[in-house]
């Protein structure tokens, strides 16, 4: 059943089959003319069951219904082609929507494929779950290609709304929030979560994914956000929260750069498993697959900030990535 958040803004919760994320929270806005849908969940059975459910209870008819997709990951992307009919509109981020069909993105998967080999992994895990991984099998139709382009203060007016889009580079290469100044209220994707931490992983084409995800931490505290509302779970104080988000990573460098000290000429791979992650497991070997490729993502965007500061030095001569610390 949607929740209604504020006048005609709804909140959807989509199930996430198989995630430790368990819900998506699509957003709808209803206007008089034209309605609003932020973020559609996995391209599963599952997800479309839990969000057209709510859209039927909404009354919301798609042909006059367009979707404002906060970035490029597929629990988030995965449905907006399914759901789309003729009228429908796709927004997304203008960096990121070669990520999102055909020759670019199995290019860039196939990049990724380079890039966990070169991490460390052991080519036994890397078979065993890059057929099957969740952010490829549950991603959008690969053939659909009719997104439009959104830019940094690009602004969307839907009844008695308007969204200003407010680049927030990180999380993704080119993550996008949405903020309504006269409510003091912003669609934070993942760029803000409350109860969870937004993965930070290591982009191609980008030099400093984590530097980046800091300084639109920075950058984005300055809005007088009274309301987020987040891509998953609960909302809590926003202001509090980019705090404890830039002190979450500056721990997690300290952590990252004595890994590296203690075990010098190491993979990522193996310096994931010397830190710590907040998951029930009693070893770095307990791991699930999925969580290991979170956690290396995490792990190489926090190596590769130590290396933009001068504090590590990453050997890429050899198959495996090994780094050594410089002081």
């Amino acid at each position: 059943m949607p929740e209604e958040l504020m006048k005609n803004i709804y909140r959807i919760r989509v199930n996430l089959p198989d995630s430790p994320l368990k819900t998506l929270n699509s957003y709808v806005i209803k206007g008089e003319r034209r309605n609003l849908i932020v973020d559609t969940g996995f391209r599963t059975r599952e997800c479309r069951g839990s969000l057209e459910s709510g859209l039927k209870d909404l009354g919301i008819d798609m042909e006059n219904t367009d979707i404002v997709l906060t970035h490029l990951h597929s629990d988030h992307t995965g449905l907006a082609p399914d759901i789309a009919v003729p009228g429908t509109r796709i927004f997304i981020s203008r960096e990121e929507i070669p990520w999102m069909y055909g020759e670019t993105r199995t290019m860039l998967w196939r990049m990724d494929n380079i890039k966990v080999r070169r991490s460390g992994f052991p080519s036994e895990i890397i078979e065993k779950y890059l057929d099957d991984a969740a952010p490829r099998s549950m991603a959008s139709d690969i053939e659909f290609e009719d997104y439009l382009p959104i830019d940094d203060g690009d602004e969307f007016t839907y009844g008695e709304y308007t969204l200003k889009a407010v680049r927030t580079p990180g999380h993704t290469p080119a993550h996008m929030c949405f903020w309504m100044e006269e409510q003091k209220t912003m669609f934070t994707g993942d760029h803000v979560l409350f109860d969870i931490s937004p993965n930070i992983t290591l982009w191609h084409f980008v030099e400093d994914s984590l530097g980046d995800y800091l300084n639109s931490l920075k950058m984005i505290d300055r809005y007088d956000v009274r309301l987020a509302l987040p891509g998953h779970r609960e909302t809590g104080n926003f202001h509090e929260r980019t705090a404890q988000l830039i002190e979450h990573h500056e721990r997690r460098l300290e952590e990252c750069l004595n890994a590296v000290i203690g075990y010098p000429d190491s993979s990522a791979y193996d310096i994931a498993g010397k830190m710590t992650w907040k998951i029930r497991c009693g070893s770095w070997d307990d791991f699930p697959i999925s969580q290991k490729w979170f956690a290396v993502g995490e792990c190489l965007s926090h190596l590769r900030h130590l290396e933009m500061t001068g504090k590590i030095k990453a050997d890429e001569s050899r198959e495996v990535i090994r780094f050594r610390a410089l002081r």
